[in-house]
């Protein structure tokens, strides 16, 4: 008799489980084991690009007040800049994914779009401060939309698609990849479409990413978040090499990226202006 009771709860309580609200609303790619909490390879990639960023802007810097000579707005430093920048755009699609997966287990619950609201639009002012500060530092050339604009622009586009399917992430980052290079070609007399990727006639900029194609890369990252990572856990085999001392500082660089990205710009130039090798 009690071999059939124990029987009988468990499957009573497979039943539970089954029709539990978690599992019920979760998509398939959501089911499986608690993720854990930070992927070392992913902090490492992050810190990768903030290292290069800082070597970037470092010698932008140094072209500015006349130190080097180079030209930053085309060739192969414009390439760098380019390449920095589409790691930390595809990052970001790959940290959407896990902070979703992880939040869906603590809630029980998708997450609200009022998270990503208020993330996307964070970053999203922290860019206007960008834009207001070279408006006065650099004056033609401001930044407009630059890579922190697009950063908070696309978490927040990124909400429904966190909910699709990988495939729609990927079909739709291609099609706005390539709406991207068509887009690239228009150039107009008013400034409304510049966030879009549409230029004006007569405005550059130092720092332009717009949503196309850019945001393409943030749903490649989706993809890969979804694909890589299903329910936030590693399906790949990769050696730990989380406790090497130099994976250990670029993972340290990649988990305060943004206050990073934020306070070195000032402080890389008042270390010239200080140290006699610049001027405003």
């Amino acid at each position: 008799m009690s071999g059939s009771s124990e029987a009988a709860k468990r499957r009573s309580g497979e039943a539970e489980e089954l029709n539990s609200p978690i599992l019920a609303s979760s998509p398939p790619h959501l089911l499986a084991p608690s993720p854990s909490p930070r992927l070392w390879e992913v902090d490492t990639l992050r810190g990768v690009a903030i290292v290069l960023m800082l070597i970037y802007h470092f010698t932008w810097d140094l072209v500015y007040f006349g130190l080097y000579q180079a030209n930053l707005l085309a060739g192969p430093w414009q390439w760098f800049a380019r390449g920095i920048a589409t790691i930390f755009i595809f990052v970001m699609g790959i940290s959407l994914t896990l902070s979703d997966t992880r939040e869906r287990r603590r809630l029980g619950q998708p997450p609200s779009f009022k998270k990503y609201l208020g993330r996307g639009g964070k970053i999203f002012g922290l860019g206007l401060l960008v834009t207001v500060g070279t408006y006065f530092f650099i004056g033609r050339g401001f930044v407009i939309f630059g890579i922190l604009h697009l950063l908070g622009l696309s978490i927040i586009l990124a909400y429904p698609f966190l909910r699709s399917s990988p495939w729609v992430n990927l079909v739709a980052g291609l099609v706005v990849i390539v709406a991207g290079i068509y887009v690239d070609r228009l150039v107009v007399s008013y400034p409304w479409l510049i966030w879009l990727g549409v230029k004006q006639a007569g405005i550059y900029m130092v720092d332009y990413y717009p949503v196309l194609p850019w945001f393409g890369l943030s749903l490649l990252g989706i993809f890969a978040g979804y694909s890589l990572y299903p329910q936030g856990v590693r399906h790949f085999a990769l050696p730990n090499l989380a406790a090497f001392p130099l994976v250990r500082g670029l993972r340290f660089l990649g988990r305060h990226s943004l206050l990073i990205y934020v306070i070195h710009q000032p402080i890389l130039i008042g270390l010239l202006v200080v140290l006699g090798f610049g001027s405003f």
